[in-house]
């Protein structure tokens, strides 16, 4: 398999200078009209970056989400309660997607886990994604993403946890297949609206730490 870097690819013509004075400040532009239009949904959570390296493996497209949320008692300089959840976001394309390509993605997950995750009761939650757009997805690929779900309690979850989602995305076809966890897949379906009233991670995170 190989990456198509984003490079690659020739802006559309739709992009008018009207819509590129939308983007948002700090954002890359992608020569690819799909990751750049997929960038700019993300953009309002995510930290964006093009052609990122980990490992050796090059991403076109890569994000972080930081939340941090802590209470406050009697004065804003008095806090207690400090519960932080991250998010990072992997994005490449690919001829075209086999399940061992999914299990180094699973091997990476593991490798940044360790390198990156300070374990203690102040973390609350990190997520790996990553996603692979391509032509197609052949069955074994969406049978292996739709049932994947890799979750590691730290301390038996006193230290919160981590986990490893997948995302496979075919945008001539208008199809997506998505582990249970990875909610960023609306943000792919670009033939779709993205629903607002659908909850996410970060509604869930906060909902969890008004209980």
């Amino acid at each position: 398999m190989t990456d198509d870097p984003a490079g690659d690819r020739s802006v559309s013509t739709d992009d008018t200078p009207r819509e590129r004075s939308k983007r948002p400040e700090g954002v890359p532009v992608w020569n690819d009209d799909y990751l750049d239009r997929v960038g700019l949904r993300l953009a309002h959570h995510y930290d964006l970056e093009r052609d990122h390296v980990v490992a050796g493996e090059r991403f076109s497209l890569y994000g972080e989400m930081h939340v941090r949320h802590e209470r406050h008692a009697i004065h804003p300089a008095l806090t207690f309660g400090h519960h932080e959840a991250e998010e990072y976001l992997f994005v490449r394309r690919v001829d075209r997607p086999a399940v061992v390509e999914l299990e180094s993605m699973e091997t990476l997950g593991e490798r940044l886990a360790d390198e990156r995750i300070e374990a203690d009761e102040d973390h609350y939650s990190t997520d790996f994604t990553f996603v692979l757009i391509a032509d197609s997805i052949p069955d074994d690929v969406r049978e292996f993403v739709a049932g994947y779900r890799n979750r590691t309690l730290l301390n038996y979850g006193y230290f919160g946890h981590y986990e490893t989602n997948l995302l496979v995305v075919t945008p001539e076809g208008e199809a997506s297949v998505a582990s249970r966890e990875a909610d960023v897949e609306s943000a792919f379906r670009l033939w779709e609206p993205i629903d607002v009233q659908e909850p996410g991670r970060l509604d869930r995170f906060l909902g969890w730490l008004s209980r």
